[in-house]
């Protein structure tokens, strides 16, 4: 199969190009064959039913304290998984993550759509004011956001590390016939000792849309501010 254009090809574009599409069919069906070893994951082990904390968009600080909502009210009908996504921000990162911050930004164009079929929040250790205020920065007007600050739920999930330094990571729960929460999967940038920032490409279209260019996505980095 050949993708005609009007204008006339070159033989070695024709043939470069079949090469690619042939390398990208295969790459399809490779995505295909991960997501399927993904979905036949077994149930991990049960979780604690973390406290984490919740307000209103517009909270201050020095406002009354914020709501609490458990790892196990997340989850909004039966049936439905929780995807948590881990934001680089709090304690030792006392300033935002970019690259968490371009990630949410995305996040927050496709929240209504994830929404019909999962449940999804975004945890940060930042106190929620915090948190909040980025938020408004960013006009993240479309996701839960929560405090997990004072509990250590980025800590078991491998997110932070004792020192309180923190890391991007995305993670799915879901429950079992008794209604206990599982851990189901947790990816994380660092996919081995020499890849440390592709582990979750995936769920950014920024990078997909660099590496469509002839000059690809380079050392380019994402900034708070351009």
């Amino acid at each position: 199969m050949h993708h005609t254009h009007r204008t006339e090809e070159p033989a070695a574009y024709v043939d470069a190009r079949e090469e690619l599409r042939q390398a990208e069919v295969e790459l399809m069906r490779h995505r295909e064959r991960v997501a399927d070893l993904r979905r036949r994951l077994p149930l991990g082990p049960a979780v604690d039913d973390y406290v984490f904390e919740e307000g209103p968009a517009d909270l201050q600080a020095g406002d009354a304290p914020a709501t609490t909502v458990r790892l196990s009210e997340l989850f909004t009908r039966p049936g439905r998984d929780l995807v948590v996504y881990h934001f680089m921000y709090g304690k030792q990162q006392s300033q935002p993550c970019p690259m968490c911050t371009m990630w949410i930004d995305g996040f927050n164009g496709i929240a209504h759509h994830v929404a019909q079929n999962v449940d999804f929040v975004i945890v940060a250790a930042a106190d929620l004011p915090t948190l909040r205020a980025h938020a408004r920065s960013r006009q993240w007007t479309n996701l839960r956001l929560l405090s997990a600050g004072s509990n250590t739920f980025k800590y078991d999930l491998e997110s932070e590390d004792a020192e309180g330094n923190q890391d991007s990571t995305v993670s799915v729960f879901t429950r079992d016939g008794n209604g206990s929460v599982r851990h189901f999967y947790s990816a994380h940038p660092r996919l081995s000792d020499d890849i440390d920032q592709r582990g979750i490409d995936l769920l950014s279209p920024v990078w997909h849309l660099l590496d469509l260019t002839p000059q690809g996505r380079g050392d380019w980095f994402p900034s708070l501010g351009y």
